[in-house]
C-alpha cells in the first residue's frame, strides 16, 4: 500500500510502498477513506510525543470501510463505514470499565502508539468497543474531520466545562479544535469570544458562532478585554491552540469558580499558572483527551438536527502528497479550519 513515513524526528517524510497491515485477533484493517491533517501529527512529527516509534506513519482522524476482521471482532463486518475516536479503549482497565475510554491504561492511538492513516490502510486494534458506525448520510471528510479537533472540542465544551445557555465562553487559538469550540458552545447557548491573530480567522470564528472576536496582535491585554466584555470574565475559558501565553491568558479571562480547559498541546516550555488567582477565585483547571465511543450518538444528533455543522470547518480536499507539505508547514499555521486528505494512490 501507499502510506506517507518518516525515519526521523522532523525529518522529510516521504510516500513510499510499503507491506500491508495485518489484523490482530481483536483488531481490524480498515480502508482509509479521508483523514485530517491535525496539529497533533506535527506535534508527533518534531518529536514532542514520546509513544512514536521510528519510522512511523502519522494520521488519527479518520473515516472508512472494514475491509478485514480479525477472528475475536463480533461487532463489526467488512464493508461497515465507521470512525473511531483517536484514543481506543483497551475495555478491561479501570479507566475504560468506567467510561473513561480516553485515559485508558492501555490505549491504542493510531499515529502515536502505532502507525496511522496517511495510508491506503490501517490497523486498529480493540475493535469491539472502539469503532463506530456511521450514519448513512454523513461523508468520510465530515466523519474524518471529527476524529480528534472537533470530537476534543466537543467534550471539553459539553461534559468538561457543561457550559449552559446564557454562560460565556472563550476561546483562544482559533485554529480546527478552537473554531470546532467556538461552533460547539454557540449551539449550546453561550455567548462566545475567540481570540487570535488572523483577520481572516476571526471572520470564520465569527461565522460559525463567536459573538465578539479579539485580534491578540492589536490587544495590550487581552484577560483584560475579557473580562471587560464578559462583565467580569467568562465561566469557561478553552486554550485551543497550546503555549505558555494563550494557556496563561486563558487562566486570568475566568470569572470567580471559572473553569480552564487545556485542548491545546504545550510543546517546550512549561506554562506560569497564576496559581494565587487559582486559589482565591476557587478556579478549575481541566484536561481534556479526547472523546469515548459511546458518546459519538450525542454528536451525530446534534449535526442531524443542524445544530452542529462540522462540513462547514473543511477548508480543503487533498491528495496525500499535498497533505504531507501541508504538515511539514503546519509550524506557519497558515491553514484554517480542517484540511482532508481523501486521495490515497
Amino acid at each position: 500500500m501507499q502510506a506517507a513515513t518518516y525515519q526521523t524526528f522532523s525529518g522529510p517524510i516521504t510516500i513510499k510502498d510499503v507491506s500491508d497491515p495485518v489484523a490482530s485477533p481483536n483488531g481490524v484493517i480498515i480502508e482509509v477513506k479521508a483523514t485530517g491533517i491535525c496539529r497533533s501529527d506535527w506535534y508527533g512529527w518534531k518529536g514532542y510525543d514520546s509513544d512514536i516509534t521510528l519510522p512511523h506513519v502519522p494520521g488519527h482522524e479518520l473515516a472508512g470501510i472494514v475491509s478485514v476482521i480479525g477472528e475475536n471482532v463480533k461487532n463489526w463486518k467488512q464493508g461497515d463505514r465507521v470512525t473511531l475516536p483517536f484514543v481506543c479503549g483497551c475495555g478491561m482497565c479501570d479507566q475504560c470499565i468506567s467510561g473513561n475510554q480516553q485515559v485508558c491504561d492501555n490505549q491504542f492511538q493510531p499515529g502515536f502508539t502505532h502507525w496511522g492513516s496517511f495510508a491506503e490502510y490501517v490497523a486498529i486494534e480493540y475493535a469491539n468497543v472502539n469503532l463506530v458506525r456511521l450514519p448513512d448520510d454523513m461523508d468520510y471528510e465530515t466523519a474524518a474531520s471529527l476524529g480528534c479537533r472537533f470530537a476534543t472540542s466537543f467534550r471539553a465544551i459539553v461534559h468538561q466545562g457543561k457550559v449552559a445557555k446564557g454562560q460565556w465562553v472563550a476561546v483562544y487559538g482559533c485554529g480546527g479544535a478552537g473554531l470546532s469550540a467556538i461552533m460547539i458552545a454557540s449551539a449550546m447557548g453561550a455567548y462566545v469570544v475567540g481570540v487570535d491573530i488572523s483577520e481572516e480567522t476571526l471572520t470564520l470564528a465569527k461565522k460559525v458562532g463567536s459573538d465578539v472576536i479579539i485580534n491578540a496582535t492589536n490587544t495590550d491585554d487581552i484577560p483584560e478585554a475579557i473580562r471587560e466584555v464578559s462583565n467580569g470574565g467568562v465561566h469557561v475559558s478553552i486554550d485551543a491552540l497550546g503555549s505558555v501565553e494563550t494557556c496563561r491568558n486563558s487562566v486570568l479571562s475566568l470569572r470567580k469558580r471559572g473553569k480552564h480547559i487545556q485542548v491545546g498541546l504545550l510543546a517546550g516550555k512549561a506554562p506560569e499558572i497564576p496559581m494565587d488567582d487559582v486559589v482565591a477565585n476557587e478556579l478549575e483547571l481541566i484536561g481534556c483527551h479526547g472523546i469515548q465511543a459511546h458518546a459519538y450518538p450525542q454528536i451525530f444528533e446534534m449535526i442531524e438536527n443542524g445544530r452542529l455543522r462540522p462540513e462547514d470547518l473543511i477548508s480543503g480536499r487533498v491528495s496525500l502528497r499535498e497533505g504531507v507539505k501541508i504538515l511539514e508547514n503546519m509550524d506557519s499555521y497558515n491553514t484554517m479550519g480542517f484540511v482532508v486528505i481523501n486521495e490515497f494512490g
